[in-house]
């Protein structure tokens, strides 16, 4: 899968690396806006299931997961081969670099990706999944459905013989001319229709529906938010994996698409209830943040802020099927991410444009190209759509028929958090001691008086 000659530029490095950091500080930042959206009594929960994917996909990622997602074509361009660089074997030297870059660079940089992929999912389940059931589910997820999908939308190798690909098939997704330059479809389209499954096998919180079950605490949304927005320029500007002219096209897109979402969802709030919230600001900054992800290479600045503004308008009343069609997703997973990942996938078939820098032979309708790009775009988002869908029903049907997902009714009544972890988000209650302090307290009253007395 690798280029035949190496030529390290430290530029490039230090700019991936710096892309890898801001990526990875994405998932604590989910952490805080998706704990921010639950009530206080599963805060703590909710921040755990973001930070346990970095533990379990961080250690699949190592042993095979970036060998499943950019190893040797081993299926028709379905997944690499798994055991090529099992635990990174055989990538630790300039040998097996790429380019401009170190390959352990690029392994980085992919597993942040992955983590955040994960992570994303949780927010459907909020407030009733055992942290056991989501925990196996995170295993299953990133072997049986991301690194498949990574390896066909991500693994470009054999496609640009003029830097030395030659022996390497590539993924099926990026062979066939799909352009999603930093994972519309196998990250947000993937998570968010896995989430729709998950809350679909899961079943409904207790009052879903009937009682109020408000964020209770908008200002951790709103630093999750900020913390997203960060990171993802390191999400759509690195994946140009050097520090370049499209790197910074697609940081300027990532810019203006995201700020348009905002307003457009502000703007619906605002007619529809009276109120431009928080909340809608923060979730209009993920929907822009999701729809410009795929097209922020190949869509002319003006197009991104149409992006931007559709899919600020369309998630924020995407977010309300759930109501209508009876399914709970808690924290509108389902609404941003995949109605955004479609949004932003499919409108790269009208707005792809030959004066970008990201373009391939494919452009987009409104340029002359046909109906061809769209479909394209077409088959990618849906092909993933309905393989994560299919594949994570199962395994959620699995885990729920073994070792179960639900926790009991009492304990999500009361707060997932003191049942699951043992402790609470806020301890609000008077200031207890433990027995040893307790001791050691009575022990300096004892020499205190003790002293008392000598000094009598």
């Amino acid at each position: 899968m690798l280029p035949l000659e190496f030529i390290p530029d430290s530029g490039d490095t230090a700019w991936v690396l710096t892309s890898a950091a801001l990526v990875f500080v994405m998932t604590p930042g989910l952490a805080f806006f998706y704990g921010g959206m639950v009530r206080a009594k599963g805060a703590l929960n909710m921040m755990m299931m973001s930070f346990i994917a970095i533990g379990t996909i961080g250690v699949l990622w190592v042993l095979v997961g970036f060998s499943m997602a950019f190893g040797e074509d081993v299926g028709g361009g379905l997944l690499g081969n798994p055991f090529q660089y099992f635990a990174l074997n055989n990538l630790f030297g300039p040998e097996a670099s790429s380019g401009t870059l170190p390959a352990l660079a690029f392994v980085g940089f992919q597993a942040a990706f992955a983590i955040i992929a994960t992570a994303l999912v949780s927010g459907a389940i909020a407030d009733r999944a055992s942290f056991g059931g989501w925990t196996l589910f995170t295993i299953f997820w990133g072997l049986l459905v991301y690194f498949p999908a990574a390896h066909w939308v991500f693994d470009f190798a054999g496609l640009t013989d003029d830097t030395g690909y030659t022996t390497a098939t590539p993924g099926w997704i990026a062979n066939l001319g799909v352009y999603d330059f930093a994972g519309g479809t196998a990250i947000h389209i993937n998570a968010g229709i896995s989430a729709l499954a998950l809350a679909i096998v899961l079943g409904k919180r207790i009052g879903f529906g009937s009682k109020p079950m408000r964020p209770h605490n908008l200002t951790l949304v709103m630093l999750g938010a900020a913390l997203l927005w960060f990171g993802w320029f390191g999400f759509n500007a690195g994946s140009a994996v050097a520090g370049n002219g499209l790197a910074a096209f697609a940081w300027v897109n990532t810019l203006g698409a995201t700020a348009a979402a905002m307003i457009g969802w502000l703007i619906v709030e605002k007619i529809r209830d009276g109120h431009p919230t928080s909340l809608g600001a923060a979730s209009g900054i993920v929907a822009g943040l999701v729809a410009i992800t795929p097209s922020c290479s190949t869509v002319e600045p003006w197009a991104g802020l149409v992006i931007g503004l559709v899919a600020g308008v369309l998630c924020a009343f995407a977010v309300g099927l759930k109501y209508k069609l009876g399914y709970d997703d808690s924290l509108d997973v389902v609404g941003v991410h995949l109605v955004g990942g479609l949004i932003g996938t499919l409108l790269i078939g009208f707005f792809a444009s030959p004066n970008t820098p990201g373009i391939g032979d494919g452009i987009g309708l409104f340029y002359g190209g046909g109906f061809e790009q769209l479909g394209k775009q077409a088959i990618g988002a849906f092909a993933v759509l309905i393989y994560a869908f299919i594949v994570s029903f199962i395994i959620a049907w699995v885990i729920k028929k073994t070792i179960g997902w639900r926790v009991d009714s009492a304990i999500e009544l009361s707060g997932i958090d003191l049942a699951e972890h043992g402790e609470i988000g806020y301890d609000l209650s008077p200031v207890y001691y433990s027995s040893r302090v307790q001791r050691s307290l009575v022990l300096t009253a004892d020499d205190m008086a003790e002293a008392q007395k000598k000094g009598a």
